[in-house]
């Protein structure tokens, strides 16, 4: 099994279209729909899942941020708080101390606040959305490193998450090595076509002559 850092490294320079091209190719699901940046990130965001998963709250409240204690360097933060978008599950205090101990980003399925620390310290949020109000007592930790559901993708503890300006895509951990592989070849055809409608040739006859339009497609 390849480590954590390996598997980090064979996304190096992959943006999120690529990946979810290689995805749909192999038949694998994994977008997050719904799941946006706060800003236009230029660098793309790549972690193995730290997953927790939300529920409404009991009598009395349980605990709403305190797992962040137990994140390490370089996950990606993943938070299923159902869709929900009447309270947040992630705020100025946890961006500061998810930047101090170099956690890479954070996608919420739900929404996060005071967006303008995020944004002043560009840290990496992805998310339905913002509002103001608070998650405490109404919504708690339930289970840490499980498996959740984030813009209906599935995404197990450990998987690799890629994300950027353009959303997030989730990687099942099994097929990282291979989904990077075949985005990186899907990237090469596609730089190999903008290099001939530079040189004058049509786009109709580039991607007939390198195989365009069965890049994505997953064979029959």
């Amino acid at each position: 099994m390849q480590t954590d850092q390996q598997l980090v490294a064979a996304f190096a320079g992959l943006d999120t279209p690529a990946v979810s091209d290689a995805m749909d190719k192999l038949g694998l699901p994994g977008q997050c729909l719904g799941i946006m940046p706060l800003d236009n990130y230029r660098t793309t965001v790549v972690g193995p899942a730290f997953t927790v998963k939300y529920v409404s709250a009991s009598t009395p409240a349980g605990t709403v941020g305190d797992f962040i204690d137990d994140v390490a360097p370089g996950d990606v933060v993943v938070i299923d708080n159902d869709g929900r978008t009447d309270c947040t599950v992630w705020g100025d205090i946890m961006t500061q101390y998810a930047g101090m101990r170099h956690i890479a980003g954070t996608v919420i399925d739900g929404v996060c606040r005071d967006v303008g620390r995020a944004l002043a310290d560009g840290y990496p949020l992805f998310t339905q959305g913002r509002f103001m109000r608070t998650g405490k007592d109404r919504v708690q930790v339930e289970a840490v490193n499980g498996t959740v559901s984030i813009g209906t993708a599935r995404v197990c503890s450990r998987d690799i998450v890629v994300a950027d300006a353009n959303g997030v895509v989730v990687v099942p951990r099994e097929r990282a090595a291979e989904v990077a592989a075949l985005a990186r070849h899907i990237e090469s055809v596609e730089a190999r076509i903008r290099a001939q409608l530079a040189a004058g040739k049509t786009l109709a006859a580039a991607r007939a002559e390198l195989g365009y339009h069965d890049l994505q497609r997953k064979p029959a």
